[in-house]
């Protein structure tokens, strides 16, 4: 099984919102804890609502529900910024119009429901932060086709600042954020990052090659 299509069946698995025992989602879907723990801690990282520890379980803090949507990482890319673009103009009809796209989008987009509507889009990303992480998602998509190395700069949710050497394996877009799977080398570890939290990327001329432990698949781990 593809890692995408465990965490979606692990996003099916909690949107009841019950607790559940890490052993419970092993069993359900037939793979180790180990695996359950560290797709756990990526779903979490990636912004959707779930909560919960090792020992204790977890369980969603809001009802989850996919959107009946077949659009391709671009495509939703180009939507996200569009409403970005449009809520900073100055026509307030096409301002009330991306504000009306926005809650149509809202409602059928993972978002913790308790802390209200938030506008999809513009409203949860103002444009100034939204330009900040798409300026930088061509250049991380092509360095991933071609297998380059990137050095960045990046800004942890605590706010401190390091720069990394990396090498970008896959693009993810959970709903309201996009993040990029790493092989960082600076850490000599894999990473999930928010690409709104990269402040700057330099593309390096150096390539890499597969290598064992390094790989996407050695992230995913056996189903």
């Amino acid at each position: 099984m593809k890692r995408s299509d465990r965490l979606f069946d692990m996003i099916q698995l909690l949107r009841d919102g019950r607790l559940y025992r890490a052993q419970e989602i092993a069993g359900r879907l037939d793979v180790s804890l180990r695996t359950v723990y560290r797709d756990m801690d990526t779903l979490m990282a990636s912004g959707v609502p779930i909560e919960g520890t090792r020992g204790r379980g977890y369980r969603a803090t809001a009802a989850i529900t996919l959107p009946p949507l077949n659009l391709r990482m671009t495509e939703l890319e180009a939507l996200h910024l569009g409403m970005a673009v449009v809520g900073e103009v100055a026509d307030e009809e096409l301002k009330a119009a991306a504000a009306s796209l926005s809650s149509k989008i809202d409602a059928v987009l993972p978002e913790d429901r308790s802390a209200g509507p938030t506008g999809w889009g513009f409203a949860v990303y103002p444009f100034a932060d939204a330009a900040k992480g798409f300026q930088h998602m061509p250049s991380i998509r092509s360095a991933t086709r071609s297998r380059q190395k990137l050095r960045i700069t990046y800004r942890d949710l605590d706010n401190t600042v390091t720069e990394r050497t990396i090498r970008p394996l896959q693009m993810d877009y959970w709903g309201r954020l996009w993040t990029a799977t790493v092989w960082c080398e600076t850490t000599g570890d894999f990473a999930e990052l928010r690409v709104d939290r990269i402040e700057t990327l330099q593309v390096l001329p150096q390539l890499f090659t597969e290598e064992p432990g390094k790989t996407l698949a050695d992230y995913s781990g056996p189903a």
